[in-house]
Formats: structure tokens, C-alpha cells, sequence
């Protein structure tokens, strides 16, 4: 199944596996959130804690915990967030923008269902400042 498309059977199917998963009930609708984009294959929101002005998370519909659980076979899903990311910022006139993907506990993943955040509206600098304090 090599750069397979998702159907949205096999999408439900999938969630419907990780009952507890809070990006699961929130692309179920069961849990509200501000979305910014949906299709058929992902679901953008505003975050509820931004760290800049504009600050959404994009997330596949299809659950994939974290960047170390991608495949060949459900590769196509990040190729699809990345797909959703450039139209939002079309839609938005954003022309500046940085995507984040934290996997695992020390690099900040607290939900693990994959998720891009979306950061924009400020210029943002780059370097060993950026991280703040290393241990």
C-alpha cells in the first residue's frame, strides 16, 4: 500500500481504535475546538494555549501517534498536512510561517496523535536561544 490514500472508512475505523485519544474526539467532533481547515484527510484548529499569533495544529485524521510511527504505508497522511498547511496559508494571506513536530516526551509531544503546529504573525529567530535552557 505503498503512498496509499486514506478512505474515510478506513480513517474512522482507525480512531475508532484509540477511544482516549484527545485529537481523535476532537476530529470526531466530541470535543470542540476553533477549526481553521478540514478536508478529508486532515483537521486544522486554533490552538488553545498560542505561543504567536497565529498558532494552529494540523493534524491527519488518520491516528498515527507520533513522527516515528510513519511508514510507507501511511506516509501519504503528512504528505497530506503539509498539503492543507500551504492552502491555509493562502487563505490567510500568510506568506511567513513555521511548522513544528514534537515527537516524544522530552521534545515537548503531549498528545500523542502526530500534529504540526502552524506558527505565524511574528518574526521568529533561529539558534540555541530559541530552545531556551538544555539539561
Amino acid at each position: 500500500m505503498i503512498g496509499a490514500v486514506f478512505s474515510a472508512p478506513y480513517i474512522l475505523i482507525q480512531r475508532r481504535i484509540i477511544m482516549d485519544c484527545l485529537f481523535c474526539k476532537i476530529i470526531d467532533g466530541e470535543i470542540p475546538s476553533t477549526k481553521v481547515y478540514e478536508d478529508e484527510f486532515v483537521f486544522a484548529f486554533k490552538d488553545i494555549a498560542p505561543i504567536a499569533p497565529v498558532h494552529y495544529l494540523i493534524i491527519p485524521k488518520v491516528h498515527i501517534s507520533c513522527a516515528n510511527e510513519i511508514t510507507e504505508e501511511n506516509s501519504n497522511a503528512v504528505a497530506k498536512v503539509f498539503e492543507a498547511a500551504a492552502k491555509i496559508a493562502k487563505a490567510e494571506g500568510i506568506e511567513s510561517y513555521r511548522i513544528i513536530n514534537n515527537c516524544g516526551d522530552d521534545a515537548g509531544q503531549t498528545v500523542k496523535h502526530l500534529h504540526f503546529h502552524m506558527l505565524a504573525g511574528i518574526k521568529m529567530g533561529w539558534g540555541p536561544e530559541s530552545l531556551g535552557k538544555t539539561e
